[in-house]
């Protein structure tokens, strides 16, 4: 008998090993886009956001000549963290509250107190520290060296694909979510791109999408889908969003009724659906803590179906999240275990295989079955 050779998944010591989470970060996620907001987040002169980043604290700021800079968030006198929160406005100014030093909505270092004895300070050569952006469709992402492609570049395969749901004019529904996890970031990824649990664990998300739920695998971007099907579920807020599909004509018929997943390299999704936009960022802490932040965007649409049928897909993902938060941390504690390596990948299971391909091409010891000295 023929015993069939099978790929194996990433092994599991580096979902728990210190020196390989440390050699990721300065890897993997110094060259890595990570998204902040959208430009729709800081609409006026004065608004901002911030991202605290695995050490790093980014402030993005509406400038009053109606510009979106990234900046670093800290003074330049004695690095004191300049914006507080997740959010807000700081008015025509940004003023450090340690020595009360002020930045223009640019950047640029406006003044000094004259008694702290800084007379003769080149003003122009301590403005606030840039972070590389790029905006794309409408969101901001950044980065804190050079390295993978634009996101622009990297989401390509799919920016036919994207256009119609206008990213660009989506308005924020709500405040960022931030939710812990005692996994590691992998395991989120891994999650998210496995499409073999559907059946098994997502009752709701079965009888919504039937045999339809596929996926593939671009070089930057993996992407999973489901078309939601006609036949009435028999679970009320399934059933009445079912129903309420048709509303959103901006789109062709197919597309209301397909909900797209699509996955960034390393640690960002946006799930795309008829009614709303939302991204998903695996946010890493710790070999085995990682936060997921996450926000809903929709397009400006008050209609009461469209309001309906936004709260019936929160109501659905919800149940979805609560299953999954439970299957991921089964993952972990297994990979803490001293009898599980890693395991075979099934033919349909491309998005796990690609991911662990441009790990591996990043970080070569991600192919290790057991743990080595692993150099930043």
């Amino acid at each position: 008998m023929t015993v069939a050779s099978f790929e194996t998944s990433l092994p599991a010591w580096i979902y728990t090993d210190q020196a390989f989470f440390e050699r990721e970060r300065q890897t993997v996620f110094r060259t890595a886009w990570q998204v902040v907001c959208h430009l729709n987040d800081v609409p006026h002169p004065g608004d901002y956001q911030t991202l605290d980043f695995l050490g790093e604290r980014v402030l993005v700021l509406r400038g009053e000549d109606g510009q979106v800079r990234s900046f670093h968030n800290a003074c330049r006198h004695r690095a004191a963290r300049l914006a507080d929160g997740t959010q807000g406005n700081c008015g025509h100014r940004l003023v450090c509250p340690y020595h009360a030093w002020s930045y223009g909505l640019d950047g640029s270092l406006k003044a000094v107190p004259r008694w702290q004895g800084f007379e003769g300070l080149d003003l122009a050569g301590h403005g606030l520290k840039p972070v590389e952006q790029e905006i794309f469709l409408g969101f901001v992402f950044v980065r804190f060296a050079p390295g993978l492609p634009s996101v622009a570049e990297m989401m390509a395969p799919y920016a036919a694909e994207l256009s119609p749901h206008g990213f660009e004019d989506l308005v924020p529904q709500g405040r960022v979510t931030l939710r812990p996890r005692s996994v590691n970031w992998k395991n989120v990824g891994d999650n998210y791109g496995d499409g073999l649990h559907i059946p098994v664990a997502h009752p709701g998300l079965s009888r919504l999408f039937g045999p339809s739920y596929a996926m593939e695998a671009a070089e930057w971007v993996d992407k999973l889908w489901g078309d939601i099907v006609e036949t009435p579920s028999s679970n009320w807020a399934e059933r009445g969003y079912q129903s309420l599909l048709p509303v959103f004509d901006h789109l062709e018929p197919a597309a209301r009724r397909r909900w797209s997943y699509y996955k960034l390299w390393p640690n960002l999704a946006f799930d795309v659906y008829p009614d709303q936009v939302d991204f998903m960022q695996f946010i890493p802490v710790s070999p085995t803590e990682t936060v997921i932040r996450e926000i809903a965007y929709v397009r400006p649409d008050a209609r009461r179906e469209a309001k309906a049928a936004r709260y019936l897909n929160w109501r659905i993902n919800r149940q979805v999240n609560a299953e999954d938060t439970v299957l991921i941390q089964r993952v972990q504690d297994g990979m803490a275990t001293s009898g599980y390596v890693s395991g075979p990948l099934g033919p349909s299971e491309v998005c796990l295989r690609a991911f662990a391909r441009r790990l591996k091409d990043q970080i070569p010891e991600a192919a290790l079955d057991r743990a080595a000295l692993v150099a930043a």
